[in-house]
């Protein structure tokens, strides 16, 4: 029996509370039948109410015991993850109208969200972007140049795995089994994660690894994935500086950085419904340690997030 299936804990209401999967079906009807919402909305509503179900399951709190603090928390947890304001904006809409449902049904006497407040959106430098603006990123790669691939396999990689930059530029090659579609990350404060690798990150870097094999590899660049022209690793900087040129190069009228890719890869996640428990571990916000990686993350699972809801890994 899963989250869908259970019923909450509790009776606040007058009604007593049913399984979290009738609420949703009873809350999908309502929006349908009663608000007029279109198909796009109240599907796009069903994955923000999936989120806080998530949320709740792992805190061990009903949602008759929901209280604003705990909305609170998720949001934040959003904002450390670095979902875009939009986002945000358009799960504290979805909360907002189940609450008002349950309140309407009887199964709750007050609803949390009501103070609960927007984050202000800001259109003129949007710090996501788009499946489509990725893909014109990849498409002004100039082909036939000799970093061209390694420049794809960089993109695929920031927004596939959702590494931060300092861990692009220091994956190294002895960290990743490119059978297993698996690589081994450092993140800050020296805490390693296991990464899912995209299939289409995983055919570019084993393209790529035979072009590098091609350089004067300096000491320093030995086991480092990602070199420059004169075999040693890349910096930051010039990373910030391939990704900020091929947005220009694609026409984005936007401020682009590695850290956008980042921000992307949690975003389009979140609001394809993948689980919030999943996307902080790919993105290192879970403390765990090397022997932990083997015995306590569930790889098939984060994979099985990855394949039902990145972008990039439902292509071919």
């Amino acid at each position: 029996m899963d989250i869908w299936d259970s019923p909450p804990v509790g009776n606040a209401g007058e009604r007593p509370i049913k399984s979290h999967k009738e609420l949703l079906q009873d809350f999908l009807a309502y929006l349908v039948l009663e608000r007029s919402l279109s198909s796009n909305t109240s599907n796009a509503y069903r994955v923000d109410v999936g989120h806080l179900f998530d949320f709740l399951h792992e805190r061990h709190i009903s949602l008759t015991e929901v209280s604003e603090n705990d909305l609170h928390l998720l949001l934040t947890t959003l904002r450390d993850l670095g979902i875009s304001p939009r986002s945000q904006a358009r799960l504290i809409a979805g909360m907002r109208s189940f609450f008002k449902f349950l309140r309407m049904e009887g199964y709750i006497v007050n609803d949390p969200s009501e103070l609960i407040e927007s984050p202000q959106l800001n259109r003129e430098l949007p710090d996501v972007l788009s499946v489509e603006e990725i893909d014109a990123m990849i498409a002004a790669i100039p082909s036939g140049k000799d970093e061209s691939l390694r420049n794809h396999a960089i993109i695929e990689t920031l927004y596939g795995s959702g590494l931060r930059v300092s861990e692009l530029v220091a994956t190294r090659i002895s960290r990743i089994d490119l059978k297993e579609a698996l690589m081994i990350v450092e993140g800050k404060g020296n805490k390693q994660r296991l990464v899912p690798v995209s299939p289409t990150a995983v055919d570019l870097i084993t393209e790529y690894l035979h072009a590098r094999s091609l350089l004067k590899i300096q000491p320093s660049g030995q086991d480092i994935l990602f070199l420059n022209r004169r075999g040693a690793p890349l910096s930051r900087v010039m990373v910030f500086y391939i990704i900020r040129d091929l947005a220009a190069l694609a026409g984005i009228q936007k401020t682009v950085s590695p850290h956008t890719l980042r921000h992307s890869f949690a975003t389009h996640l979140l609001e394809g419904g993948a689980n919030l428990r999943a996307i902080q571990e790919m993105l290192g916000h879970e403390s765990i340690s090397t022997t932990e990686l083997y015995l306590h993350l569930d790889r098939s699972r984060l994979r099985r997030e990855l394949l039902e809801h990145h972008p990039h890994y439902k292509i071919g």
